[in-house]
């Protein structure tokens, strides 16, 4: 068992904290504002702060890290100056293995490519005191579920589904690697205060529906931004009714809608977890101050005084939703799907069926899917669709394996993939994508943006539960309802399935021969880190210039992005994960997939040097080269997605100096601030319309750049016109200081030398 000592520690201060934080805001508190107000740094003054306005200094617990965005970070923290880190922190690895052929050929080959990837995670950890997870151990967020996540602690992660510790009842947010070492380096980490929506579960889940629904229903009505700048907190009866997993799949899926987190209070099932995860003294240290580890009774009495926003959802009356394709939070219930998939013309044959990922990869979810696929053999069903199984951990797949479902699995052509992140974050070689063929698939994952499970732009995804990917694997058709619908087996015969079962937990325990972890060196400072300069994988990090102290004039448009600009598209997954160490070589894949809003096509911007058109990249690079700073335009929620920071480093490294849009995502905002990048939305929202072509854009006011102080823009168009723009600016002073000094790293090292 992890972290017994510190959390002990955070248990038996959690109360007093907690008391003197209700005796400043005089007021009962929500589950979320006892965790958030318990974790306070050290020098933070207690006050009642503004949700959505007021920046707070939080101390988190810990700290995790998956294989991709690790790299990055440690090589941030390499620059710190740090001998080891001040929280316990860990590194996953498992977003380097590619999904191709099956789980042991594929783990083995992904040993072989990222070797030096993986020398150099581990070779770090060791020096820095780090806990090592091996390559095969497992995805990130169902690991750290097993072994790290606890009631009432706080914790941060390079990766945006981090959220999905919430489920234990844990404060657990999604971050970039700069915020990992500010923390790693016992420094405070800031967050503006988030606003709370509270979302009362009632009534019990029944039929086909499962906890994936909850929130494939809350994505529909809060839609991809609606939780931005939120803690979601669920609770009720139906809430209680949840197994912890499941829990932590609606936690998980919170930042499809960029809720800051999700959390569930401590109850009886996140108890039977922890016992089941050989954690029965954490869980008999929250039953000694179970009253702190949920909100107080006054406020699930009168709940719309203490959340900004509620939302109710009966479970009874929830039915298995489908969402997609292209966004999570397009939702469709199984029983209008024949109608709306027949409107907008979707693919109604499903090619390919995927289960497990972070998001559902928990032994209640394969034990469901699995009665499900055992059912098509027994009733003489030929599954129409190929089908594939993510497990979310070697613990899970090992027990799995022994209770029978593999077996199962491949009795209808399952194929078992590694214990990776696999096809869920693009790392999936599927055969024929590149043809580029419109066709439908259905999978338990988290996101469905366009290319981003197989590269072909042309794929439908859907996101469900596994018990509904399942099924409609085995019919083969988008509009199938299992509920209702009946399917011809190979006697000819009309059979229809049966509700799916499965045990929460495994009534054998959860078993496994090597979990895959390994501890550091105690004494690290003998370990040698060593990155060679010829590497096309790993490049060790120069800091950023500090900003001149002067107007930002002559800059020319790169892009002017129109519509959804996630992550994803910014810096892409997939074959370029393999670059996440060299940010040189990845920053080759700077907004790639961001549409231009001139011609509608992806990677082919004006060169206002040449006036030919050219990728994105090649532009930029003959900008810096010239020495002329740029700018990059947006949309709505510009940056959604994943935390990856490297789509804030890119554009830093190859010189760009503000993006301007309409609203960010919350984790991209902060991540283009640390790296000392001007982040920055239009007053107007309409004046994103006002951006040409050829525009030069002037700063007329950055010498006075100040907290709550609107910036002026000069966009200066081809016939002599101009435009003056508002800006507005979420920067405090000390965000302006990581601007001024190039970067809060910068800052960092500076106190640390």
């Amino acid at each position: 068992m992890f972290d017994l000592d510190l959390i002990k520690k955070v248990y038996s201060e959690l109360p007093e904290r907690v008391k003197k934080a209700k005796n400043v805001l005089n007021k009962p508190m929500t589950y979320a504002e006892k965790i958030l107000y318990s974790h306070l740094f050290a020098a933070q003054e207690l006050a009642a702060f503004n949700r959505g306005a007021d920046y707070v200094d939080f101390a988190p617990d810990r700290v995790a890290m998956q294989d991709a965005t690790a790299q990055m970070a440690l090589l941030q923290f390499i620059n710190s100056g740090k001998k080891t880190t001040a929280v316990p922190s860990t590194v996953h690895c498992d977003h380097l293995i590619q999904a191709q052929v099956e789980g042991k050929t594929d783990l083995g080959v992904a040993k072989d490519i990222n070797k030096e990837v993986y020398d150099f995670l581990e070779s770090v950890s060791n020096k820095y005191g780090i806990g090592f997870w091996k390559p095969g151990a497992g995805i990130i967020h169902q690991v750290v579920l097993e072994n790290y996540a606890f009631p009432g602690g706080m914790m941060i992660g390079t990766d945006s589904h981090t959220v999905n510790a919430g489920g234990l009842g844990m404060v657990a947010i999604g971050v970039g690697g700069a915020d990992a070492v500010d923390v790693m380096a016992g420094m405070a980490w800031e967050l503006k205060m988030p606003k709370l929506i509270g979302v009362k579960l009632t009534g019990k889940l029944s039929g086909w529906a499962a906890p994936k629904d909850v929130i494939l229903k809350v994505a529909g009505i809060l839609t991809v931004k609606g939780g931005t700048g939120a803690i979601i907190e669920y609770f009720g009866e139906g809430a209680k009714s949840l197994s912890a997993t499941g829990k932590g799949t609606i936690c998980n899926m919170g930042a499809e809608v960029g809720a800051t987190t999700s959390i569930f209070a401590y109850d009886e099932s996140i108890e039977r977890y922890l016992k089941a995860t050989g954690r029965a003294q954490v869980a008999e240290l929250a039953n000694e101050i179970k009253a702190d580890l949920d909100a107080d009774a006054e406020v699930y009495e009168n709940p719309e005084l203490f959340y900004d926003e509620v939302i109710e959802i009966n479970l009874s009356e929830l039915e298995p939703h489908v969402n997609g394709p292209f966004t999570p939070d397009r939702a469709t219930p199984i029983s209008r799907m024949k109608e709306v998939a027949v409107e907008n013309g979707w693919p109604l044959e499903v090619s390919v069926g995927l289960i497990g990922s972070c998001t559902n990869s928990s032994y209640e979810d394969i034990s469901r899917a699995a009665s499900i696929a055992k059912q098509a053999e027994e009733k003489g069903l030929i599954t129409k669709a190929e089908y594939s199984i993510t497990p979310g951990s070697e613990q899970v797949r090992f027990t799995i394996e022994r209770d029978g479902f593999i077996e199962t699995f491949e009795k209808i052509g399952g194929k078992v993939f590694a214990n990776a992140c696999g096809p869920c974050i693009g790392q999936w070689a599927r055969p024929g994508a590149e043809k580029g063929e419109k066709n439908t698939i259905v999978h338990s994952f988290n996101r469905n943006f366009s290319k981003r499970a197989d590269g072909n732009p042309n794929t439908h995804a859907f996101v469900t539960s596994p018990e509904m990917v399942t099924a409609l694997a085995i019919a083969g058709r988008l509009d199938f309802n299992p509920a209702t619908d009946t399917l011809t087996n190979k006697n000819g015969e009309e059979v229809k399935l049966d509700l799916p079962t499965g045990d929460e937990l495994p009534t054998k325990g959860f078993e496994v021969e090597d979990a895959g972890f390994q501890a550091p060196a105690a004494d690290g400072s003998g370990v040698e880190v060593s990155v060679s300069e010829e590497s096309k994988r790993l490049q060790l990090l120069y800091p950023f210039a500090a900003w001149d102290g002067q107007n930002i004039t002559g800059a020319k448009l790169l892009i002017k992005a129109l519509g959804k600009c996630t992550t994803d598209h910014i810096s892409m997954a997939g074959p370029w994960l393999r670059f996440r160490g060299h940010l040189d070589n990845i920053s080759n894949n700077m907004l790639i997939g961001a549409v231009n809003a001139f011609n509608s096509e992806t990677n082919k911007v004006k060169n206002q040097l040449t006036g030919t058109y050219d990728a994105v990249p090649a532009v930029q690079r003959e900008y810096k080269a010239a020495g002329i700073p740029t700018v990059v335009i947006g949309d709505q929620n510009y940056g959604e997605g994943s935390s990856r920071e490297h789509a804030a480093m890119e554009p830093r490294h190859l010189g760009v100096k503000a993006v301007i849009v309409k609203s960010f995502a919350r984790i991209h905002e902060t991540n283009l601030k640390k790296q000392g990048m001007l982040g920055l939305t239009f007053a107007n929202e309409n004046d994103y319309d006002l951006i040409q072509e050829d525009d030069i854009f002037n700063f007329v006011d950055l010498v006075e750049f100040a907290p709550g102080k609107q910036l002026t823009l000069e966009v200066v168009h081809t016939d002599g016109s101009k435009d003056t723009i508002k800006l507005n600016h979420t920067y405090n002073e000390q965000q302006i200081d990581w601007f001024k000094a190039g970067s809060a790293l910068n800052l960092i090292r500076e106190q640390n030398v």
